[in-house]
């Protein structure tokens, strides 16, 4: 069985599709750009400004789901240009300080015309009502 999770401290869905899914005790997020949620407004024009608001973005769904960022266990990360791979690792290694798995690829475009969008794929504890 699996759950939607859905919080308004992370930019609403722009598609049809799911903040995150809960199975079990994974968390599976959507990819996230820099929207602000309450602008619904891509924030930053640098990469390094654009990969701090997606980390909150994923941070505060994560948070949603009973879970955080130290509990990923995989990341998906996509770049519009790869150019800007040494300034994004250094703002992502701020918030994935476990250091989970990742793959990062640089892509032709992303939605909104964003630098930068991240999944993430979690496992967070479970207590015997199963929930965190």
């Amino acid at each position: 069985m699996s759950n939607r999770v859905q919080t308004n401290n992370a930019p609403e869905a722009i598609g049809p599709y799911s903040q995150a899914i809960v199975t079990g005790n994974l968390v599976f997020t959507s990819g996230q750009i820099p929207l602000n949620p309450e602008t619904g407004l891509i924030e930053g024009e640098t990469i390094a400004e654009q990969t701090h608001r997606v980390c909150k973005n994923l941070e505060a769904v994560l948070n949603a789901a009973g879970a955080r960022l130290t509990d990923a266990v995989k990341t998906v990360c996509f770049l519009s240009d790869i150019a800007d791979f040494a300034a994004f690792n250094e703002v992502y290694a701020q918030y994935f300080t476990g250091k989970p798995a990742r793959s990062c690829v640089a892509v032709k475009d992303l939605p909104k015309g964003a630098l930068v969008e991240v999944e993430v794929i979690a496992e967070k504890e479970q207590s015997d009502d199963g929930c965190k």
